[in-house]
């Protein structure tokens, strides 16, 4: 079997949806079905790392659309037949559905989170994807959400969400390093990942700044660590300074791969009430590191910890949910990875990928 796969990224890529993407290349390539898999990726960077046997990387199409375009017609019209073609994100999808039709391969759309929650801005997006096979998503509710809208036909659904390397994250003593550099020495630390975007204010920042004076009146010694970068960090800085209280918050900045583990396992407890993450990968990292974790129970956080097995869900419109999830997990002991984690280790992402080719043959 032959695969051509349409992504925004993967190798040479920081971030969640790259590491999913490197893991389902990854997890294609060891299928004995599969004899060739070839990427062709949106974003790259020059330090690309190793690539798995079978998997052909062409970076020929970086840096703009028509160079996109191009390198898709090249592989789609003068390469030898595919028998699968695998979007990668919604915005391919007019790519994806051509080389679809040239070899009259079945067309597999692969979905997120918030950005297939409802119709696209594109009117020719919105008709091909009724017109997808099948559709892969990192979660229930993303998949719910965009069904709902969509709605294709006689189209095969596969949920996969996201593995994690339980080898990689691991319990272990807080940095003094890293607690001196933030001043957290002492400190009760609530922590919490993600990009700092004014386009995405669903991760929950706000929620939690909103309760931490109530809490701090009960809890003296309380910290925030807000682990991340972008363009709504002024305003989030801003508002921490006005907050009531005392209760002190550290804006990390951007934490490089090889700090990111130690950063985690300054935290008593990982917090994110969102609204619009398809999955939260973050979560699975704090809780393999050994952190409690309080989740949304509206989005894909729910997911993520097992409705409620593996970590405290709250209701992130409800701050006394909020305030409530955050004394249960500061309770809770530190330095303990929840029994169950290991339904997102990566042999059992490996294992639904194979079990969707088969499916989908």
């Amino acid at each position: 079997m032959r695969i051509l796969v349409l992504t925004t990224d993967a190798y040479g890529v920081k971030g969640g949806i790259a590491q999913y993407n490197r893991d389902f290349l990854a997890s294609l390539c060891s299928s004995p079905q599969v004899s060739e898999v070839v990427a062709i990726p949106r974003q790259a960077s020059d330090e690309l790392g190793e690539l798995p046997d079978k998997l052909r990387f062409v970076t020929s199409g970086l840096n703009s659309k028509a160079k996109y375009a191009k390198a898709v017609f090249s592989e789609a019209m003068f390469g030898d037949k595919f028998d699968l073609v695998i979007c990668g994100h919604i915005n391919l999808l007019p790519f994806a559905w051509l080389a679809s039709r040239r070899h009259q391969a079945p067309l597999v759309l692969m979905i997120y989170g918030i950005d297939a929650w409802q119709p696209h801005q594109s009117a020719l997006i919105n008709r091909l994807a009724k017109r997808i096979h099948s559709v892969i998503s990192i979660s229930n509710v993303t998949m719910k959400k965009f069904l709902d809208w969509a709605a294709p036909q006689d189209c095969q659904q596969f949920i996969m969400p996201n593995a994690i390397d339980l080898a990689r994250y691991s319990p272990g003593e807080k940095s003094s390093a890293l607690l001196e550099r933030y001043g957290l020495t002492g400190k009760k630390v609530l922590a919490t990942v993600g990009r700092l975007s004014a386009n995405e204010r669903y991760k929950g920042f706000d929620e939690i700044l909103d309760v931490l004076p109530s809490l701090q009146a009960e809890i003296p010694d309380l910290a925030y660590l807000v682990m991340g970068d972008g363009d709504d960090r002024a305003r989030l800085e801003e508002k921490a300074r006005r907050l009531d209280g005392s209760a002190k918050v550290v804006f990390t900045g951007y934490v490089a791969e090889s700090e990111k583990l130690d950063h985690y396992r300054l935290a008593d407890a990982y917090v994110m009430p969102s609204r619009g993450e398809g999955f939260g990968f973050v979560f699975l990292e704090a809780m393999a590191a050994g952190i409690p974790v309080v989740a949304s129970n509206v989005d894909g956080g729910y997911e993520a910890v097992r409705e409620g097995m593996l970590g405290k869900v709250v209701n992130p419109a409800k701050p006394d949910e909020i305030r409530q999830g955050i004394r249960h997990a500061l309770n809770q002991p530190c330095g303990i990875v929840p029994e169950g984690l290991e339904y997102f280790s990566f042999d059992n992402f490996e294992r639904r990928v194979h079990e969707f080719l088969v499916k989908c043959q």
